[in-house]
């Protein structure tokens, strides 16, 4: 089959697993009689929907008098379930359908995820231009959003979309969960830094998450990268990858694998990690989790909600972003699980959104955090490096996962590499065979562009022109693909063989044969 046909059946089993979750759940007999509903397609965790769910019923039996049922619809993480919304509005626009009608609100994930969705999707149709979006904007007044939120701004970032297309419900920062029992029984010091995660002394001991399938994992390695530079970015999670026992398709599994004792360290989203730390210090284990946001060097990141074109229940899913924005909705992010106000069941431990919020109700709050204060703006963030996170972390973590361990096992076992948790680069061996092992392990893959061109991902200032002619298509006519072929495969094959080649050299260069 050619893969426009491929692409179509891809967007139609999309289609049917976006819809697959939503129809079982109408099918059940558990809506009130009477009730507003409105259905929610989200990559949050159980906990927060069991009390945004109950907290919006109360608010809207309060403020509306009649009960309101939220029909969750759960098909993924938070870029998988992007691409199954492009995927199923590209299906409709080629078979000349309404786009959406199936969920009325995306509620979680990060703010990329949601930006990508503020995009318009343009097919043809036998010489027709078709286009549409998948968020509709919401006509918010301005007063209420300068209440809710005043300036739109943090550290840099907007908090809702300047044209109202998608709102911050809560902030998110990135960092590391650990178990301090296997850590001191290791020897190993708690993280503060990112490069803990490169620790050799962790390998097999590390869990991470596939950024293809999490919007959040992307955004923490994209905070990485723009933190610690680019090079020294990607060494860190070339080793950190080296460490990894296990690379899980959702969010919530490294804090999990943390928990039990499978892994020592993971990359996490902060509320993740310290629901978890909070999960077991309630079980009766106080101290055995940890969770850190390494100093000055994590991001904060809007988690927003925003209505789906074609929402069946606009008005209740306009309310039920109120309620999301409302004191009572943003109390339930910080509030102590069974306090006047709270969650009923559950410490969310994420930060709220509202400045008002803060100003009125932070000596309540269970995390006496002040982002505002706490947040340092990324200076000179490159807007291309977000981009290369998951094509560049599949070729080289998944599509190279024995070769890169085998590697990274190899270097750090050398002489010269430190035992005391500091990352070795390079330029600072002086043994001749680790300094060339090192070299070739963070090397980067070096790509094909038009007119016999070549660019080296190792130099950061080539991503604009590479995602520009490579992702975007502007090379689209020199040659370096195929009339049926899929740029962005052909490129992520590219980078698979140059990682693989890098790989195979670091082996070859200990004296081992290569696999």
């Amino acid at each position: 089959m050619s893969p426009r046909v491929v692409g179509a059946l891809l967007a139609v089993v999309m289609l049917l697993l976006l819809a697959v979750p939503v129809i079982a759940r109408r099918a059940e007999p558990t809506v009130p009689v009477g009730a507003a509903t409105v259905i929610i397609v989200t990559p949050n965790n159980e906990q927060i929907r069991v009390e945004f769910a109950e907290g919006f019923a109360q608010w809207h039996r309060e403020k509306f008098g009649v009960p309101a049922q939220v029909i969750w619809n759960m098909p993924g993480g938070a870029t998988e379930i992007r691409r199954m919304l492009e995927a199923s509005a590209t299906a409709s626009l080629r078979d000349g359908t309404a786009p959406g009608g199936s969920a009325d609100l995306l509620f979680g994930g990060g703010s990329y995820d949601f930006e990508q969705l503020t995009k318009p999707i343009t097919v043809e149709v036998n010489g027709e231009v078709r286009s549409t979006t998948v968020l509709i904007p919401i006509d918010f007044p301005q007063e209420w959003l300068d209440a809710v939120y005043g300036q739109n701004s943090i550290a840099g970032r907007t908090l809702y979309d300047p044209h109202r297309a998608w709102f911050g419900t809560a902030l998110s920062a990135f960092g590391i969960v650990y178990n301090a029992e296997m850590l001191q029984r290791m020897g190993v010091a708690y993280p503060t830094e990112w490069s803990a995660l490169a620790d050799p002394r962790l390998q097999d001991s590390v869990s991470l998450v596939n950024p293809a399938q999490s919007g959040s994992i992307a955004s923490a390695m994209e905070t990485i990268l723009l933190r610690e530079g680019w090079q020294r970015g990607w060494a860190i999670l070339r080793r950190a990858s080296g460490n990894a026992r296990s690379i899980a398709a959702g969010g919530p599994r490294t804090p999990m694998d943390v928990s039990q004792g499978d892994a020592a360290e993971g990359l996490c989203i902060d509320f993740y990690g310290r629901y978890q730390q909070q999960a077991v210090a309630d079980g009766g284990s106080p101290g055995r989790v940890g969770y850190v946001d390494p100093v000055g060097k994590t991001a904060i990141d809007p988690d927003p909600v925003a209505m789906l074109r074609g929402a069946p229940h606009p008005e209740t899913a306009r309310r039920f972003i109120e309620f999301v924005l409302s004191p009572e909705g943003q109390r339930l992010w910080q509030y102590p699980a069974g306090s006047a106000g709270g969650p009923r069941q559950f410490s969310l431990r994420r930060l709220p959104i509202s400045r008002a919020v803060y100003a009125s109700d932070m000596p309540r709050f269970v995390d006496k955090v002040d982002p505002w204060k706490l947040a340092r703006e990324i200076p000179n963030a490159n807007p291309d490096v977000r981009a290369f996170v998951v094509p560049i972390f599949v070729a080289m973590a998944m599509e190279n996962r024995s070769l890169l361990r085998t590697a990274w096992a190899l270097i750090a076992a050398h002489p010269e590499y430190p035992r005391d948790g500091r990352m070795l680069l390079a330029s600072d061996a002086t043994d001749p065979t680790l300094r060339a092992m090192l070299t070739a392990f963070d090397a980067m893959p070096v790509v094909p562009g038009p007119n016999g061109a070549t660019f080296d991902l190792a130099d950061e200032s080539t991503l604009a022109q590479v995602r520009a002619g490579w992702m975007r298509g502007k090379w689209k006519d020199a040659g370096l693909w195929g009339a049926n072929d899929v740029p962005a495969d052909v490129f992520r094959r590219i980078l698979s063989d140059g990682f693989k080649a890098n790989l195979q050299r670091v082996i070859a260069l200990s004296g081992r044969s290569s696999l």
